[in-house]
């Protein structure tokens, strides 16, 4: 009953979402008019200046206490933005606690983290600076490593009226991250090309509609736009797991358990799966979300399709993030 309930949240939801992919999607061909998932723009408007500053930021270690740890490290572009690990590693080979998501499209998602904490990018990297198992350091510290960069002083001071900043170094970041936006198949699909996914993926995405998946992974980035308990029908976490999500910054009892519904977008290459990373593969993701989610069962067959529809949504990492030859 639950589910049924959320799919009346999709129209509200679909509304901010979708007036924010209208503005810069192409218009090449004709959108599939009522789908529950908008297309990511085909193109999008950023300061490259500020974006290519960020980009060095972004794979700088000097961000580190230990000057071994960039954003690159918990964020890699060949393992779909995040790291392919159960626990990200951060400063001195601390394991942190909270699986890693994918840094890609992340300008969509509505809150930043799992619990929702950072309400932005910036304040994202903010919260980072200082967490002991990722940087373990601070603004202070950073800058006075990096003013020492002649050359990233000079750039900075090109871009940004006030130089090399805290603020100038958080805009840059958020400017590079907001530029990874990864178009794929399916949004090829999206705005009218029959052939850009295969009947079987077709298949799978009207089946991820009729079984209610879509109630919390639509708009713009198939996810990002909500919070959702982790055990709708039934409990899945355990009443003493180490993370009450949403609770650990609301304090509100009824917190307890409630994440992020995350983009699903490259969720093909982002195993495992969910803030603990309990589901090993994407098969055993979908079934943890039949049961605990949906709280109903499906033919093998249909969640196979799904899984198929899923990896119709990987994309390309766009040519300007990519790694200087």
């Amino acid at each position: 009953m639950f589910t049924f309930r959320l799919l009346a949240l999709v129209a509200m939801l679909l509304g901010a979402a979708g007036v924010r992919a209208a503005d810069s999607v192409g218009t090449s061909m004709r959108l599939l008019p009522d789908e529950p998932i908008r297309p990511l723009p085909e193109k999008i408007e950023f300061n490259a200046a500020k974006a290519a500053l960020g980009k060095r930021l972004f794979f700088d270690t000097r961000f580190s206490r230990d000057n071994k740890v960039s954003c690159a490290n918990c964020h890699d572009f060949a393992k779909g933005g995040a790291d392919g690990r159960a626990r990200p590693v951060g400063v001195d080979g601390r394991v942190g606690m909270i699986n890693v998501p994918t840094v890609f499209n992340s300008g969509f998602n509505f809150r930043q983290l799992w619990n929702g904490k950072a309400e932005t990018l910036e304040h994202q990297i903010d919260l980072v600076i200082t967490n002991p198992n990722v940087f373990d350091t601070s603004w202070t510290s950073v800058l006075a490593k990096l003013s020492l960069d002649a050359e990233l002083v000079r750039d900075f001071k090109n871009v940004y009226l006030g130089g090399l900043s805290r603020e100038s170094a958080m805009d840059a970041l958020a400017e590079f991250e907001r530029s990874l936006v990864t178009p794929s198949r399916f949004d090829a699909y999206l705005r009218g090309d029959a052939n850009a996914i295969s009947a079987e993926e077709k298949q799978g995405y009207a089946r991820f509609k009729s079984y209610g998946c879509i109630a919390c992974h639509q708009g713009i980035n198939v996810g990002g736009n909500m919070f959702q308990v982790f055990g709708v029908v039934r409990p899945y976490l355990k009443p003493d797991d180490a993370d009450f999500g949403r609770y650990l910054v609301t304090g509100r009892d009824s917190d307890k358990f409630v994440f992020k519904v995350p983009s699903l977008r490259n969720v093909a290459r982002t195993a495992p799966y969910f803030h603990n990373a309990s589901a090993a593969s994407l098969e055993e993701a979908v079934d943890v979300m039949f049961k605990y989610q949906l709280g109903r069962s499906a033919p093998r067959a249909d969640k196979t399709l799904i899984v198929k529809f899923l990896n119709s949504l990987s994309g390309q990492v766009p040519s300007h993030a990519l790694a200087e030859k």
